[in-house]
């Protein structure tokens, strides 16, 4: 049996990136979304602020996709007020099971002042061990360069980090721009 490609166009793009270092806590994203080899649009908004301002999402993969799951996010901490891990559990585990979520194409970042989180599709719902965490095309490469950057040495704050590490990944990955949405808590 042979697999057709999908009748709509390959869409790709983005790059989001959590830092949380001396307390202060950025997520980052890029402005590009591609469609193929083609810049569709150099400025979109792939960073928002969420419950009143105490969460930072962000998002990769489809936007329509991410949309959808930033709004059950938003109802899961109505739900669950200052409950960050449980809210996002609770996403996780019905974007697995659910339908009509399982095939969503996306990826979330998710933040409050204490923890980064990573949501995924198959239920995933991880913390990263060195207060980085980053997703998209261009994620290998801003964490990296964050990674490097965060060492107690470096005079650097979160923010800066941030700003450095995505400049370094729009430098490397094509669908990755230097179109910076940031917010921080």
């Amino acid at each position: 049996m042979t697999q057709h490609a999908p009748s709509f166009p390959d869409w790709h793009g983005t790059t989001i990136l959590a830092v949380r270092k001396n307390g202060q806590t950025i997520i980052a994203g890029d402005g590009q979304v591609s469609m193929g080899n083609t810049i569709v649009k150099g400025s979109a908004r792939k960073v928002r602020k969420l419950a009143g301002g105490k969460v930072i999402a962000g998002f990769a993969g489809a936007t329509a996709d991410a949309l959808t799951l930033i709004e059950r996010l938003e109802a899961k901490l109505e739900q669950y007020p200052d409950q960050l891990a449980r809210a996002c559990v609770d996403l996780a585990k019905d974007w697995r099971t659910d339908r009509y979520l399982r095939k969503l194409e996306a990826m979330l970042l998710v933040a409050d002042k204490n923890t980064i989180l990573t949501v995924t599709g198959v239920g995933d719902v991880l913390e990263p061990e060195q207060g980085v965490a980053a997703v998209g095309s261009g994620g290998n490469y801003a964490l990296s360069a964050a990674l490097a950057l965060i060492d107690e040495d470096t005079p650097l704050d979160a923010e800066a980090i941030a700003r450095k590490a995505m400049k370094i990944a729009a430098s490397i990955d094509v669908f990755t721009n230097g179109n910076l949405t940031v917010e921080s808590l």
